[in-house]
């Protein structure tokens, strides 16, 4: 990761991958998307509302993947002080809350024909909602931290910290009696219907592609701020 410390080299890469991924993430979420709307049945048991699934699942792994990434990048920012590791995190904060966001909502969308209500305080509904908070939490810390400076450990310890609560969202159906159904796909398997699945993989990594595409042209942004203000600062100083 040494290798993308300088900011030329990363935005060398950043640039093209911004395009592309942004291109892919298009076509893979339009062709799950359509899938789930226009070409897969319903289910069963649930009718109409599974096909909110292939939104809901993608958004929640991609909640939780978002704190992940703020994590690495947190522990990054304090062991090795990578320069572009606080950059990463703040970057990925507002796109990870988007997704944990749309889990919500998605899933309160499908709880509501499924269990006859809108929101339930189980276990896994409230620890997601915690995520939502902590990355609200996260993005006004970080931003009042770079106002002070590069160097604040406030944030990157809030984002180390945090993590504690991604093991209880993935547990949460298991150590308590949960409405939350458990998962439906694991490493060993799954017990979703190939012809309710198949458009699953096109929205994950299509989503997964736009959160990417996302992140790096945040990134971009704000490496592209900094560098017009130091060259604002550079230009009082000459006068």
């Amino acid at each position: 990761m040494h290798r993308f410390a300088n900011p030329a080299r990363f935005l060398r890469i950043a640039r093209p991958a911004t395009g592309w991924l942004l291109g892919l993430g298009l076509l893979l979420s339009g062709i799950g998307i359509a899938g789930a709307l226009f070409f897969m049945p319903p289910d069963y048991l649930q009718g109409e509302t599974v096909r909110i699934l292939h939104i809901h699942v993608p958004a929640a792994w991609l909640g939780m993947g978002g704190w992940t990434g703020i994590a690495v990048a947190s522990a990054m920012q304090i062991v090795w002080r990578h320069p572009l590791a606080g950059v990463a995190a703040r970057a990925i904060a507002p796109v990870g809350a988007l997704f944990a966001l749309i889990c919500l909502a998605t899933g309160s969308i499908w709880g509501r024909p499924t269990w006859g209500t809108w929101w339930e305080w189980d276990g896994r509904l409230t620890s997601m909602l915690v995520l939502f908070f902590l990355y609200l939490g996260y993005i006004a810390l970080a931003a009042a931290e770079k106002e002070r400076g590069p160097d604040g450990r406030a944030a990157p310890l809030f984002g180390l910290v945090g993590a504690i609560n991604l093991p209880i969202i993935h547990y949460s159906v298991q150590w308590w009696n949960t409405l939350h159904q458990a998962e439906s796909i694991e490493l060993t398997g799954t017990s979703i219907a190939p012809e309710l699945l198949w458009p699953l993989p096109f929205t994950l990594i299509g989503f997964s592609a736009l959160f990417g595409a996302a992140v790096l042209l945040r990134m971009r942004t704000e490496l592209a701020e900094t560098r017009v203000e130091a060259r604002l600062r550079r230009t009082a100083a000459a006068r």
